[in-house]
């Protein structure tokens, strides 16, 4: 070959070698989807709800919130109206755990069908706040602390006068369960024990409610939260 030939193949091939040693390497196609926090508004994988946010909800309309003597009766008290408002601790991305301080919890529009009993005067929720914890698997569980433990007080009216019933959890918590398809947190047969009072108070309660919808009253338009 002649000479000018092999130059012109070397600075060929110099030429090809510079092109792919500056060329830009391909840039890998966006992810679809982005990690989301545990706890989203106003869909799920939407946009993380900030800690600080109170969280808030009533139950779900038709229900009643129940202290019964037995997870199969209907004996007991009866609660028209029942709330809970909660302060977010942390969210974390999802999958995780996402924690708060449960800061208020309210009975109202409560009757009694207890044999010996004529109404309701109070069911009071004692010790808070309890810090509570969401799993992105949608297990809620609400903790008291040996100093301040879950207790409730139920004040019954009798014919001899007002009777004070005071429960408290073996566990030292309550367990509930978190459903995006309708923004709830249902608490089904959770089981408190007498710690206080007379004969009249049963010695087990077993407290169920569900809180629907669940809603981040910290943003505007109060949106629904979701479990992740």
């Amino acid at each position: 070959m002649p000479r000018y030939g092999r130059i012109g193949a070397g600075l060929a091939a110099l030429a090809l070698l510079t092109g792919l040693v500056g060329a830009t390497p391909a840039t890998a196609a966006p992810s679809t989807s982005l990690a989301s926090a545990v706890l989203t508004y106003p869909t799920a994988a939407g946009t993380a709800v900030s800690v600080n946010d109170v969280i808030q909800a009533s139950l779900k309309t038709g229900t009643s919130a129940t202290f019964y003597s037995s997870a199969s009766g209907t004996t007991g008290v009866k609660c028209a109206a029942s709330t809970f408002s909660a302060k977010v601790l942390s969210n974390p991305t999802a999958p995780g755990t996402a924690t708060e301080s449960l800061t208020a919890q309210s009975f109202t529009s409560c009757t009694s069908n207890i044999f010996g009993t004529t109404g309701v005067q109070s069911v009071a929720v004692n010790n808070l706040p309890y810090t509570t914890s969401v799993t992105s698997g949608g297990v809620v569980t609400i903790s008291g602390t040996s100093a301040a433990p879950i207790q409730s007080t139920v004040v019954l009216n009798s014919l001899l006068g007002p009777i004070t019933c005071v429960y408290r959890t073996s566990t030292n918590t309550l367990t509930g369960v978190a459903a995006n398809a309708t923004n709830s947190i249902a608490f089904t047969n959770q089981t408190l024990t007498k710690f206080s009072g007379p004969s009249l108070c049963f010695s087990t309660a077993y407290f169920t409610a569900t809180y629907s919808p669940v809603r981040d009253t910290s943003k505007t338009g109060s949106p629904a939260v979701f479990v992740n």
